[in-house]
């Protein structure tokens, strides 16, 4: 992105202006022929467009591209790249422009060779878990990003009839499986089916509650066999979040 651009003069909407609720500030987002308007917290930043611009088009979005946010700016009449350092003060109109460069790896993960373990999110532990609604939030944009990306899920449940579901707020649409468990770990004959079904699996993102099933599943995937090979990056989602 171009970073020594100052940030362009924009119409100053005067507010959040009608139908904006408080605190928030009206922006059109464009994709390909698309431009949708929605709104954003006053002062967010480029990792907040990006999720906005995935909740509004990520069913369309070919995440093995590099994009880059532009900003319309009226001194030039143009699309220019997003600044360096910008926050929305004003309305505004951004979009999002993929490059050629095709993304073949996540971090230090490459989709194909990735799946994701989503550990007991369920009702009975919304109450007893600090930052439960936080936990579920990050845990949505994952499987959002794993069926974005192709990336297999599979998800245990701990004792469903006495601790229920999955929460309703966790989309469970495209999972590979969701298994009911007795233990702490995931790992179960059934799971350990499912990754010989996926070929060359050399990483796993785990994430879930509570933590001693989280660390349970690492001993036992660690000293698995049929896993000597795989490299498990864990993503623990109580208590503390790592994103």
């Amino acid at each position: 992105m171009a970073a020594e651009a100052a940030v362009p003069a924009l119409p100053n909407s005067g507010g959040g202006g009608a139908g904006t609720p408080s605190g928030t500030v009206p922006v059109l987002f464009c994709f390909s022929v698309f431009a949708r308007p929605s709104s954003v917290p006053h002062g967010a930043g480029y990792e907040l467009l990006i999720q906005k611009f995935l909740s509004l088009y990520g069913d369309q979005l070919d995440m093995h591209r590099k994009f880059v946010v532009q900003l319309f700016a009226e001194e030039w009449g143009q699309y220019v790249d997003l600044p360096k350092g910008f926050a929305v003060s004003e309305r505004c109109k951004v979009r999002l422009v993929p490059l050629q460069i095709q993304l073949t790896t996540l971090g230090n993960l490459t989709p194909s060779s990735t799946v994701f373990f989503c550990c007991d999110m369920q009702e009975r532990f919304r109450p007893a878990i600090k930052y439960f609604g936080d936990i579920i939030s990050v845990g949505q944009r994952l499987l959002q990003g794993a069926r974005i990306l192709g990336i297999p899920v599979i998800v245990t449940e701990q004792y469903p009839k006495g601790l229920g579901s999955t929460v309703q707020e966790i989309d469970l649409t495209g999972v590979k499986l969701v298994l009911p468990k007795t233990k702490f770990s995931m790992v179960l004959p059934e799971v350990e089916a499912a990754l010989a079904e996926i070929p060359g699996v050399r990483s796993v993102v785990l994430f879930g509650v509570e933590t001693s099933c989280l660390m349970k599943m690492i001993f036992e995937q660690s000293s698995s066999a049929n896993c000597s090979e795989l490299s498990c990056q864990l993503i623990i989602l109580q208590n503390s979040l790592v994103v």
